[in-house]
């Protein structure tokens, strides 16, 4: 804790002043700018001291903390700015705005921050008699939008779930995490270095699950669904996926941003952005892990990657278990040092077909983001509550498959991944 209170009293020491040297401009002094510096360095460290107190096990500290240190870091920037440019106030709150906004993740908050950083920057631009200060504008902007995003977005975006615990008690995680900065295809063959278990490529005639009845619960009658449907999970490896992404328009240009800056150089993730790209074609395997000379599919990587040079699309690692009574599929996508797991309830259809969702009045469905400490192996886990997925899988006739694959971020429908999926011919990739 004293070296947080620490940290947080240099930050309201800059933040300070900041807002002192632009309260008084070109009669700055340095007196007045040494006691707004201490005064933002107690106001700021008292705060950082009552919330840490405070805060309970696998919490994050008080809102009204996070707020106020996040107006406290705007200040600084804008000071910078200021020395450099001296824009107008209503483009510090604009762009204060935008990336407050912007680290919101929901597209109602993208919008809302501009909005906000835009009337208060006119706000005071009016009521000021000279120009105000950017680095004001800026700790006023984020500490209004945040407050006010607070009242309107009352929904989690995330909630701490569990801190420093054995993977034992978080049954639905998937522990596995990239050891490297690049997961890739070859993700497994490293895996098995780890594990000290023996790697199989491109396993033949296996599934993404052992047996499907390990899915079988109150919402899921096995013995009811289609024979093909069953034979795509257990023998996933005789089946061919040709997959059309369907996007909205309004996430094209924030995908397109995470799919250059983040999804192509990590090696994970990395949906095809349009019908172009998915004609490059798709080919899938799975590669497994035999550990403590057990069975071979102790770990199961379901890897697909673009068949002409085979980049990335999804590593996937599947896995199944069951609580009070029913099945669930858990699929763990590994990061450096970390897991972003989906973990779905098995729902059937009156077709014979399956529906996969995260959506659900249950405990255990959802999506997880995992720190994974290298030394100790405990999971540090964030539950993403404003991602929801669902995959309905049925028969099409002509003993073929289709897939559909839906997503939404915060209850707003973003992207459809079609798949039709047939027998292997064989002698084929």
């Amino acid at each position: 804790m004293p070296g947080q209170v620490a940290t947080a009293m240099s930050i309201g020491a800059l933040a300070g002043g900041a807002l002192a040297g632009a309260a008084l401009g070109h009669r700055r002094r340095r007196r007045t700018t040494l006691v707004a510096g201490l005064a933002g360095a107690a106001v700021l460290g008292a705060s950082e001291l009552v919330a840490r107190r405070r805060q309970r096990p696998h919490e994050i500290p008080a809102l009204p903390h996070r707020i106020l240190m996040s107006a406290a870091l705007a200040a600084p920037a804008g000071w910078i700015a200021d020395r450099v440019a001296r824009p107008r106030p209503t483009t510090v709150g604009v762009t204060v705005g935008a990336v407050a906004g912007a680290m919101g993740v929901r597209p109602h908050k993208v919008v809302y921050g501009p909005v906000v950083g835009l009337a208060i920057g006119a706000a005071l631009a009016k009521s000021a008699r000279d120009r105000p200060g950017a680095a004001g504008v800026a700790a006023a902007t984020v500490l209004v939008y945040r407050a006010s995003a607070a009242l309107l977005f009352r929904d989690p975006q995330l909630s701490l779930l569990a801190e420093d615990v054995d993977e034992k008690e978080l049954p639905f995680v998937v522990p596995l995490g990239s050891q490297s900065r690049y997961v890739g295809t070859d993700y497994l063959r490293a895996l098995a270095s780890v594990v000290h278990g023996q790697y199989r490529r491109d396993a033949p005639d296996v599934g993404i699950v052992a047996d499907l009845d390990e899915l079988a619960g109150p919402e899921l009658d096995t013995e009811r669904v289609h024979p093909l449907v069953r034979e795509f999970y257990e023998h996933t490896t005789r089946f061919t996926l040709d997959i059309a992404p369907r996007w909205r328009a309004w996430v094209r240009p924030g995908y397109l941003l995470y799919r250059t800056l983040v999804a192509r150089p990590l090696g994970q993730a990395n949906v095809p952005m349009n019908q172009r790209q998915a004609l490059r074609g798709m080919v899938s395997r799975i590669d497994t892990i035999a550990v403590n000379d057990r069975r071979e599919d102790d770990i199961r990587g379901w890897i697909r990657s673009y068949a002409d040079d085979d980049e990335p699309i999804y590593v996937g690692i599947y896995t199944t278990y069951r609580h009070d009574g029913r099945g669930y599929v858990s699929v763990g996508f590994p990061l450096p040092d970390a897991s972003f797991t989906a973990t779905l309830e098995p729902r059937g259809r009156n077709d014979g077909g399956i529906t996969l969702t995260s959506t659900s009045a249950l405990d255990h469905p959802g999506h997880y983001l995992t720190y994974i400490d290298p030394g100790t192996r405990r999971l540090t886990s964030l539950a993403v509550h404003g991602f929801a997925e669902e995959l309905r899988i049925y028969p099409a006739g002509g003993g073929e498959l289709t897939a559909e694959h839906a997503f939404r971020l915060f209850g707003m429908a973003f992207l459809v991944l079609h798949y039709r999926i047939r027998r292997r011919i064989q002698g084929t990739e």
